[in-house]
Order: structure tokens, then sequence, then C-alpha cells
């Protein structure tokens, strides 16, 4: 059995100049949302499988790179142009050279995926239904029927997604949603930036098919909609090299501590961490798992509107949890 399943329907292969010696440094990777947060899983110790579709020379590539970092693979593998890009960061940003989006999913190869990740999942402990970079891969109702079959046969379904997506997903049922707060300004959700905001929507999305929401707010405290409670989450502050990756490593982290069981506050703690820490590197999703495990005793939840409510480290949390259950 494996801890965690990926649904990423096109991972891309991904091309970054670096260096700010004459010429550079080449990096070749795989990438994509799914990938991402397979590498930061494997970096926190889980076994992690993706079903995706793998696309002419570049699929090939990228099912290459993923083995060797460990990663299973269930590939429907066909013809045509898979999703690249070529990224230049000699500078220190990030300048586009070149994106392709890659060729949208047949009908026969849509039905191979599904029933990919229908038959993977039966073997694993929770799976993570993740985007790709192009809106026209695949249609958005995938989302709400995979979302609905995984929960009917009792596997819980994390998702990564926004817009459309996200609405599919929702539909069909989800165990956690987590969602930006750009994100949601951009399907017009929030209009400010201001917490009560923020949690009026993160209600709404658990009343349309979440039971725990988690929303990240660029620098500032994650909000957490957990049932009836919201929470801020508050993590130390780092500088900043590259802010990709950032939300995927977080989710990827909460994952992590939900395939062990742990509880949802802990989860998101650990992901907090994880999160915070990504834009310290340039590797996206990537990560040392004793730092990020030393961020997390830093981390500090609080209640919502409860002026009188004392902030609290995840430890003091689960010590608590133990006395109630003794």
């Amino acid at each position: 059995m494996t801890d965690v399943l990926i649904f990423a329907p096109a991972p891309l292969l991904t091309v970054t100049l670096e260096g700010d010696h004459p010429g550079g440094d080449l990096h070749v990777h795989s990438g994509g949302q799914g990938v991402w947060q397979a590498r930061m899983l494997r970096t926190l110790g889980r076994t992690v499988t993706i079903v995706g579709s793998f696309t002419g020379e570049s699929g090939r590539v990228v099912q290459h790179l993923l083995g060797d970092e460990g990663i299973e693979v269930h590939p429907v593998v066909r013809t045509g142009r898979g999703p690249a890009y070529v990224h230049d960061r000699r500078t220190g940003r990030r300048t586009v050279v070149a994106e392709l989006a890659g060729d949208p999913l047949s009908r026969h190869d849509l039905d191979e995926l599904y029933a990919a990740v229908l038959r993977e999942a039966m073997a694993a402990r929770i799976v993570i239904l993740s985007g790709p970079a192009d809106e026209g891969i695949l249609p958005d109702d995938v989302y709400r029927r995979l979302a609905a079959d995984l929960r009917a046969e009792g596997v819980p379904v994390v998702v990564d997604l926004a817009g459309a997506r996200l609405e599919a997903a929702l539909a069909g049922g989800v165990t956690l949603a987590k969602v930006s707060d750009a994100e949601l300004r951009e399907a017009l959700e929030i209009r400010g930036d201001s917490v009560d905001e923020v949690v009026a929507a993160g209600r709404r999305l658990r009343d349309a098919g979440a039971r725990s929401v988690v929303i990240t707010r660029a620098g500032e405290p994650l909000v957490l909609i957990d049932g009836e409670h919201a929470r801020l989450v508050h993590v130390p502050r780092m500088q900043e090299v590259d802010p990709n990756g950032a939300g995927d490593s977080l989710l990827a982290a909460v994952v992590s501590a939900l395939a062990e069981d742990r509880p949802l506050l802990e989860a998101i703690a650990l992901g907090a961490a994880a999160g915070a820490l990504n834009v310290t590197r340039h590797g996206l999703g990537t990560g040392d798992p004793e730092a990020i495990h030393r961020l997390r005793a830093r981390v500090t939840i609080e209640e919502v509107g409860d002026d009188d409510a004392q902030v609290v480290t995840p430890d003091q949390l689960a010590a608590r949890a133990e006395v109630d259950d003794r």
C-alpha cells in the first residue's frame, strides 16, 4: 500500500537556466503541481504514487526523472506534444523563455487515466487531486466525478485547486480543500484581504462540500476552517528566494501527517512550516525534513474572533487531546 496517491493529469518537463557565471547552469527536472507535492512527500519519508498522462518525447523524459526520485508512476502514455517550460533565472528572477501547454487529453486517454486513478486509489491511504498547468488539458467535471467516486469508496480526498475545478471537486465532496486568497479574489469570492472576509469565504467552501478548508495568504497567517472552528495559523516569516511551490509544499506536508493519522491541527502546523521554508530554496517542492519539523514547533494557532483565546502550539494542543482521552 502506498501512503499517498497523486492524480497529476499532465506532469511537465521543466528546463531552468541558473547561475551568475558566463553561460550559467542548465537544470532539467520533472515539474507541475502534483510533482512538486510528490517531491515534498518523499522528502518527509512518505511513499508516493503518481497517476498521470505522459505525452511524446518530453513525457518519456519526465517519467524517467520521476523514477529517479523514487516516485512510483502509473502512466497513460500517448503521442503528441507534452507540457514543458524553459525559464531563465540567471538574473535572480524568473524570466519565461518558452511555455508549452501540451495537447488536451482525448476521450480514450481520459478513460484510461480515470480507471488508473480508481484502481490505484484502492491501495492508498489518501489521495491528492492536483491540477494541470493549462486549463484545456481535461474537463473540470472530472474532479467532481473522481471526488464522488473516491469518497464513496471511503478514500480520503485532498484537493489543491481553484476556480471551476475547485467548484467541481467540492460538488463531489472532499476531506480537505486548499486554496489561496489570491485565487479566491480572482474568483470574486473575496474582494479585500480582511480575516473576516477570508473566513466567510472559507465557510462557504466548507458548506459547498469540504470537511475542512485551508486558505493561504501570501506571508500572512493561514486561515483554517474545520467544522465550526475558524483558526489563524502563524508561522515565522522567512527571507524569500522563490515563492513558487510554497503552497504545494504546504499541502504535501499536511497530507504527509494525515497519512500517519495525525490530528488535523498538527498536520496544518507541519504544512505551514514546510511552506514557509520552501520560499528560502531554489528547488520547488524541496526542503530539509529536520528543519521543517523544528520550525513546526514555532507555529502557533489561535481561534478567530475570540479575544480571550490563548495562542498555543500544535504540541500543546496534542497534549490537551491526550488528557481529554484519558
